[in-house]
């Protein structure tokens, strides 16, 4: 009998929280989801591996005797992909490079450009990913580096360097009221609906919404999207406004939206992010000097 990988990660995260909605959010999908691969593995097993009630999700013997081995063979199976990666990276000459919407803006050409002096013959090969993958594919190890907006889930896992920070903005339908403004306070939005990412996105989403900065005023979702065009038709449409960083208004003009200065809500951030497991990768670590060199005025 084969087990996939992934079942054996959300099991553990289950043991190890104790709660489906904490082990869902740890893991950046949905509870149904997570039951549902929870409730696969004991159909393949055979067995019930966890006792379920009000207070959470208790193992059963047989899952303590699971949870004990599980650890290890992920550590081990892991360790193999990483140097699978790494020779593949090495004999293609291409590193992988994931990352949200703009990237980091204009600094990304002169980035590809120091990478490639840097290193004749090698080729960073950029990946955008969707909304609901906030580290870009990094933390599933689909990439080698990525160019990550700050806050996200799984952040302190991982190597992090600020690049910048720049303002954020609203994005409105031409047709709002408030995009007549020069500058909008966001206490002036708070009862607006809002073009959300997915919930599974936790801290991400709760940044884009500036959920901590509402003083307790609820948010309201009024459509949720994974993709820019998505989210651009969503504001365009009217169904809601969005917070955006000011290089949106460049990187995503389009008929329909406008965007407009917030007072009121913190800067975005702009990162490059990498495994711990690389910090001795020297390809790796120049495509990270790079970006530290790109982003100093």
């Amino acid at each position: 009998m084969d087990v996939d990988t992934r079942l054996l990660r959300y099991f553990i995260a289950v043991a190890e929280e104790g709660n489906l909605t904490r082990a869902a959010e740890r893991l950046y999908v949905s509870q149904p989801a997570l039951t549902k691969q929870i409730r696969q593995l004991e159909t393949l097993l055979d067995t019930r591996l966890f006792t379920r009630s009000r207070s959470g999700m208790a193992l059963t013997e047989p899952g303590r005797a699971l949870a004990a081995r599980v650890p290890a063979l992920l550590a081990d199976w892991n360790q193999a992909q990483r140097e699978t990666r790494t020779a593949a990276v090495q004999e293609a000459r291409v590193l992988r490079v994931g990352f949200l919407a703009s990237a980091a803006n204009e600094a990304t050409q002169r980035i590809i450009a120091e990478f490639a002096r840097r290193r004749p013959g090698w080729r960073a090969d950029m990946r955008q990913a969707a909304w609901s993958n906030p580290t870009a594919g990094l933390a599933d190890g689909d990439v080698d580096a990525a160019l990550l907006r700050l806050p996200f889930p799984g952040q302190d896992d991982l190597r992090v360097k600020v690049l910048f920070t720049e303002p954020r903005w609203v994005a409105l339908p031409s047709a709002h009221p408030l995009a007549e403004r020069d500058v909008i306070p966001f206490r002036d939005l708070w009862d607006e609906p809002y073009v959300a990412a997915p919930a599974e996105t936790t801290e991400w989403r709760d940044f884009w919404l500036a959920a901590d900065e509402r003083d307790g005023h609820p948010v309201r979702v009024g459509a949720v999207t994974d993709q820019p065009d998505e989210w651009l038709s969503a504001i365009a449409n009217g169904y809601g406004i969005a917070l955006a960083p000011e290089s949106a208004a460049r990187f995503y003009a389009r008929p329909g939206v406008t965007y407009r200065p917030v007072s009121g809500v913190r800067p975005s951030q702009v990162a490059i992010a990498w495994s711990p497991a690389d910090d001795t990768n020297p390809v790796v670590q120049d495509f990270v000097r790079c970006c530290l060199d790109a982003a100093t005025p």
